[in-house]
């Protein structure tokens, strides 16, 4: 009848809580004097309470009883399929106080309250470094050890949290399951669609304190600093060249290897990376992108625009440290420190002479093929 009538007869001496069954009461005090008389004889491991062991038995024997009517998954206590039966009906019992966002599980919403409250209980022995959830310390932690328990089964990689590895088996299965809306382009991360949407909107939210010249995505700013402050953390192994960022490194590597994998659709010929390759396209295409806005002439190439800037505004960037003459190419002072040096590095195959530039060499050829120009 206790049922019905809400009846708690039995109180705890200790904290007050009430039951409506003195066994209840009996397995609670348990909680206050830390007695654990069930014992399981695999393990050793002790409990409260005769269901608790029973439960815990299961994990020996591999007993699931409790069976989901909609889906046939099986589990080992009735609160795990209680618990499992709202991903079928959807219902989120657990509502956050404060912002009211809904949740299917107690501990979810535990959690999630600590997002309001800003509560981090969670601590590095080795660093001191505190987390919101027990998965993000345990995580952490790994960093300390260099434990990663996740293998790729297709490359053998492996990594220290699951998420990321579950992010890594799309290059092997190519799965892009981000979608721009505005597109339709597709992507394989999340991080990845957000900074492409921003080439729609424009947004550029990453601002160098220095220059105050505004990016798009944050590794863009921590690359532009470099610029700054000088900084160069990459390194080749081959020759101990350094560069800004890791994409300028794997490009100068291509140099030592010779690796060549950007390749033209239309002419077969290859190259070390993607931009060389677009420039290239121009020479198909004949598309020129960059005008100059004084006189209107176009160039496949935005350098060669730079340059030819130079004829306009009178720039002679390039300066002779032997006898001060000032260039607008570095090609020419090249060629103009010969004069001091000396040097002839273009020679006839024919008889020998030497030039100081491939265009002498180009003339003085005719004089043996007979060729007009």
């Amino acid at each position: 009848m206790r049922v019905h009538t809400g009846e708690k007869p039995y109180s705890c001496n200790t904290c007050g809580k009430t039951f409506r069954f003195c066994g209840g009461l009996k397995i609670h005090t348990r909680i206050h004097t830390g007695e654990r008389p069930y014992s399981c004889k695999p393990c050793g491991k002790t409990f409260r309470s005769w269901s608790d062991l029973e439960k815990h038995t299961r994990v020996h024997t591999g007993e699931k009883p409790y069976s989901c009517n909609t889906c046939g998954k099986t589990f080992s206590d009735s609160s795990g399929l209680k618990i499992h039966m709202r991903i079928h009906t959807g219902e989120k019992a657990y509502s956050c106080k404060i912002c009211l966002k809904t949740f299917r599980y107690c501990g979810d919403l535990k959690k999630h309250t600590r997002t309001h409250t800003g509560e981090k209980p969670y601590s590095c022995n080795t660093c001191g470094k505190t987390f919101t959830f027990c998965g993000g310390l345990k995580m952490h932690a790994r960093i300390h050890t260099d434990e990663k328990p996740y293998s790729c089964n297709t490359c053998g990689k492996t990594f220290a949290n699951s998420s990321v590895l579950k992010i890594h088996m799309r290059i092997h299965t190519g799965e892009k399951a981000y979608s721009c809306k505005i597109c339709l382009k597709t992507f394989r991360y999340c991080g990845d669609l957000k900074k492409h949407t921003r080439t729609h909107t424009g947004e550029k939210p990453y601002s160098c304190n220095t220059c105050g010249k505004t990016f798009s995505d944050s590794s863009g700013l921590k690359s532009h600093i470099r610029t700054h402050t000088g900084e160069k953390p990459y390194s080749c192994k081959t020759c101990g060249k350094t560069f800004r960022t890791l994409s300028q490194l794997t490009i100068h590597t291509r140099v030592h290897t010779g690796e060549k994998p950007y390749s033209c659709n239309t002419c077969g010929k290859t190259f070390s990376d993607s931009c060389g390759l677009k420039r290239h396209m121009r020479t198909h295409t004949r598309e020129k992108l960059f005008t100059c806005k004084t006189c209107g002439k176009t160039f496949t190439k935005n350098n060669h625009l730079i340059v030819h800037m130079r004829t306009h505004t009178g720039e002679k960037l390039f300066t002779c440290k032997t006898c001060g003459k000032t260039f607008t190419k570095n090609s020419h002072l090249i060629v103009h420190m010969r004069t001091h040096t000396g040097e002839k590095p273009f020679t006839c195959k024919t008889c020998g002479k030497t030039f100081t530039q491939t265009s002498n060499l180009t003339t003085h050829m005719r004089t043996h093929t007979g060729e007009k120009p």
